[in-house]
């Protein structure tokens, strides 16, 4: 079913957009006038997926592509492969991307996709033969100049070399454009594995040095040790700062003296278990509990709620993940005056590293590593500066998440008032 939302939609709003943009809209952050054009997708498509499985049996698995916002070009957003996948959840994540890309200063709009599935419980012909079908299914509402891809929770460049491989075979033509996330090999950019990593490292630099904190000093506790969390604390620990926690779904390993990230990372690198350096082993929920500096939520969403709000000690936090932070835990930790770095500027390294990737399949020229690495830090920087800018500016007081929504709301119905009569 492929729903195009206009102004006339009556199909169920996204309650988390709502409830984020009234809120902001109340607190003075924002303009209540023509925020209807964020409260809502402009294209809202879900296809129940039949996949032949191994033993020849047929399952069928729901499946979704939100495009969220246009205005300011073609929209760009992963596929995540979860049990728990549902249209409400993708709208959310889609909304967030809009966000993010305005925020990040891309050419972008924003999207989500998603297909409720366990992967874990598929071989690779079956997971291939599922990969492929969401592109058959979708493929038309696809594109370079329309909607790219990118890989998300449970997706990785193996999947994105079947899925552009799958619209190639349907269209006819070499597009690597269509999808980013891909195998260098297959127009992949370099650097772009731990480009979400590598952006949140530049950002918190950037914070840190602002209020005057010294990295070596630093404390830092990381939820969540895969792929963002883990080259996360590698870059972090680099830079000179204290890594105290990380955590896996398995549970925590905390040392107040500092743990050995080196020996963490090449262990979670090889899948083996990170609770082997004689660190004391903690739970997730005592990990967003410690008396850290810094405590940065790079696991999934909803983790500091209002069950937990109240014991949160860190003094500031950097959201990794996407939606860590409920609304009612984040104005409780503004009241307390606990600076929230929004995931929306924290973890936009990933959608950086995207656009740069589509750039150079676009133009046909490839950049190295170092270049990558030196474009994503000087782009995020020049973001970071940009919030700075509107969260200091004298005539309102606003949080990180204020500036950031302001910054991307403003910049949205700019491009949305220079394509038809609604006033930016």
């Amino acid at each position: 079913m492929d729903t195009d939302l206009g102004p006339t939609g009556t199909e169920t709003l996204c309650d988390v957009c709502t409830t984020e943009l009234d809120r902001f809209s109340k607190a003075g952050a924002l303009a209540d006038r023509e925020l209807s054009l964020l409260r809502q997708p402009k294209r809202r498509i879900n296809v129940n997926i039949p996949v032949r499985m191994d033993d020849g049996s047929i399952e069928v698995f729901p499946s979704f592509r939100i495009q969220y916002n246009s205005a300011r070009g073609p929209t760009k957003g992963g596929i995540r492969y979860h049990p728990s996948v549902n249209a409400d959840e993708v709208d959310e994540l889609a909304f967030l991307m809009s966000l993010k890309c305005a925020v990040a200063n891309i050419p972008f709009g924003g999207a989500k996709g998603g297909i409720q599935v366990d992967p874990g419980e598929l071989s690779e012909g079956e997971l291939e033969r599922l990969s492929r079908a969401y592109v058959k299914e979708y493929h038309e509402n696809l594109g370079p100049n329309t909607d790219i891809p990118a890989p998300d929770v449970n997706t990785d460049s193996r999947i994105m070399a079947w899925m552009r491989d799958e619209y190639e075979s349907i269209t006819g033509r070499q597009t690597p454009g269509v999808i980013t996330g891909k195998p260098v090999e297959l127009g992949g950019s370099e650097g772009r594995e731990y480009a979400t990593s590598l952006g949140g490292a530049v950002i918190l630099d950037r914070f840190v040095d602002d209020v005057g904190m010294t990295r070596e000093k630093t404390t830092v506790a990381i939820q969540g040790f895969g792929n963002v969390g883990s080259h996360l604390a590698r870059f972090l620990h680099d830079r000179g700062y204290d890594v105290v926690a990380v955590s896996n779904v398995d549970g925590g390993a905390y040392d107040s003296n500092g743990l050995d990230v080196t020996a963490l990372f090449e262990t979670s690198e090889g899948g083996d278990d990170i609770f082997e350096f004689g660190a004391e082993e903690i739970s997730n929920a005592a990990l967003l509990t410690l008396d850290v500096d810094v405590l940065i939520p790079a696991a999934i969403e909803n983790q500091i709620t209002e069950n937990n709000m109240t014991d949160i000690r860190a003094d500031v936090v950097l959201e990794m993940a996407n939606g860590p932070t409920t609304a009612r835990a984040d104005t409780h930790l503004a009241e307390r005056e606990i600076p929230v770095i929004p995931d929306i500027l924290a973890n936009a390294g990933g959608v950086t590293a995207s656009y740069f990737e589509w750039v150079q399949n676009t133009t046909n020229e490839y950049w190295t590593e170092k270049t990558v690495r030196e474009k994503l830090t000087a782009h995020l920087r020049g973001a970071y500066d940009d919030l700075r800018e509107i969260k200091t500016a004298p005539e309102m007081t606003r949080t990180w998440r204020e500036a950031a929504y302001t910054r991307a709301v403003e910049s949205v119905l700019r491009a949305e008032g220079y394509r038809s009569n609604v006033e930016g």
